[in-house]
């Protein structure tokens, strides 16, 4: 597949790093910035092409004329949308996907209608992002949560404490404890090394399990690994920008939230639009502001400035000054590495949440959703099972007749309104929705493969 990618800014350059890691991928960059390009090329097996991104002669050198997927993703919504037009317009452009940030194109769903403007798919990383923390406060104690087959069915990141009621005990004794709840582990790492999961497996505190079940039953299975949390009620955020913002307003209304933002006018135009929510003026990293404002008593300290330094930072000295839990958000993969589960409770990727958009739309076979996990080593995929059983290498067959690669695990199948922990006899039919976890991503190529519909 050819694939050329607009921008190579912060979420470019893990799209392209990405994407060209997968054999059967063509990836070409353009950007104006040569020294940035430069330094793609020599890490990437990838083309640049240097130039705005949404001249034609541009894309022309870019290879626009037969590139399958155009993802544009400039720090400029307006370059962005201009280039999906001018390459529907002039090319055909199959598929045509385009980073738009500012809530004034994005709340108009008129726009992005069949008919109107040339762009197939828009994300908005700011939103993802915001949508992605509010998930994790709703589940305190939860590591990572991500979605499948429209919220119906979620997988849980969660680290193992000594308080669990499973740990020490082998794993075969989670359906005595919860006879009446369907789940299923799909891994378990233990001192970042992984372990499959069986039946004889004895969970140990500190192990960080990945678990998938209906969404109904979420809280039940978190139980049993760790003492349940409070929900979150009170919340300081550090940052004004637009998560910060956007994700004040979406917690408000339930919670008591304040807002810390370094820039004063910034800090009075949120509060102008913020209807609950304290907004403060100041530094996140000063100390004698956090302890005025009784930083002890918060449930979680989220760091979103624009720096992650100073998210490093101010995180770090709200843990030491009592916030329960802490979150920062980090582009950097090394600096996240370091402060996970040691100064910082969660690390929180931009690049790995919006990564995540992309590849549902550049997969082959019907894959619907994708959700890097554990800063990209480990990918978790929702894929649709199409045609019939002599066309299908799944259809009619059982999960022990089908020869998936190597770290590949079918954990979940959504069928109808019916959620199926899937087992060595669970059948497969057409439209069922099957989730993959893959703690190797090499092999994806081999997956997307088992699920394309044979001519």
């Amino acid at each position: 597949m050819k694939i050329l990618i607009l921008g190579a800014g912060q979420v470019g350059r893990t799209a392209a790093y990405h994407l060209s890691r997968e054999p059967a991928n063509e990836v070409t960059v353009v950007d104006s910035n040569e020294d940035i390009l430069r330094d793609l090329q020599d890490r990437l097996d990838i083309r640049a092409v240097a130039g705005h991104a949404s001249y034609p002669a541009v894309l022309e050198a870019a290879g626009i004329a037969d590139t399958d997927v155009l993802v544009a993703l400039t720090s400029s919504d307006e370059v962005n949308i201009v280039a999906c037009e001018i390459a529907h317009a002039l090319y055909r452009t199959p598929t045509k996907i385009a980073r738009v940030r500012a809530p004034e194109y994005t709340t108009r769903a008129q726009l992005f209608s069949d008919g109107a403007l040339a762009v197939d798919v828009w994300i908005s990383p700011e939103q993802l992002v915001t949508e992605y923390i509010a998930r994790l406060l709703s589940y305190p104690g939860a590591l990572q949560v991500v979605d499948f087959a429209d919220g119906r069915v979620q997988l849980v990141g969660v680290r193992a404490r000594r308080d669990g009621l499973l740990v020490g005990r082998e794993l075969r004794t989670l359906r005595e404890h919860l006879p009446d709840t369907e789940t299923r582990v799909a891994a378990i790492y233990r001192n970042d090394r992984l372990v499959r999961p069986a039946g004889d497996t004895v969970i140990e505190e500190n192990d960080e399990i990945f678990f998938v079940a209906a969404s109904d039953d979420l809280r039940r299975v978190m139980a049993e690994l760790r003492r349940s949390e409070d929900p979150v009620r009170r919340l300081v955020i550090a940052g004004g920008g637009n998560i910060g913002f956007r994700l004040a307003r979406t917690l408000e209304k339930n919670n008591q939230v304040k807002l810390i933002e370094r820039d004063a006018r910034r800090a009075r135009r949120i509060s102008e639009l913020l209807e609950n929510t304290i907004v403060l003026n100041g530094d996140a990293a000063d100390e004698e502001l956090l302890v005025e404002e009784n930083i002890d008593s918060a449930d979680v300290f989220a760091a979103l400035t624009n720096s992650e330094e100073a998210n490093v930072l101010s995180a770090m000295l709200a843990k030491r000054l009592g916030a329960k839990r802490v979150m920062a958000l980090i582009n950097r993969p090394s600096y996240g590495e370091l402060m996970e589960n040691h100064s910082i409770d969660i690390v929180i990727s931009p690049q790995t949440i919006t990564i995540g958009s992309l590849l549902a739309h550049v997969r082959r076979g019907d894959v619907v959703r994708v959700h890097s996990l554990r800063r990209g080593a480990a990918e978790a995929i929702e894929a649709v099972v199409h045609g019939t059983q002599e066309r299908s290498q799944v259809i009619g067959r059982r999960l022990e007749q089908i020869k998936l690669p190597s770290g590949a695990s079918i954990v979940a199948i959504v069928r109808g309104d019916n959620v199926i922990m899937a087992h060595h006899d669970t059948q497969f039919e057409s439209e069922d929705h099957v989730i993959i976890f893959l703690t190797d991503r090499r092999h994806i190529d081999a997956v997307e493969r088992l699920f394309q519909t044979e001519a």
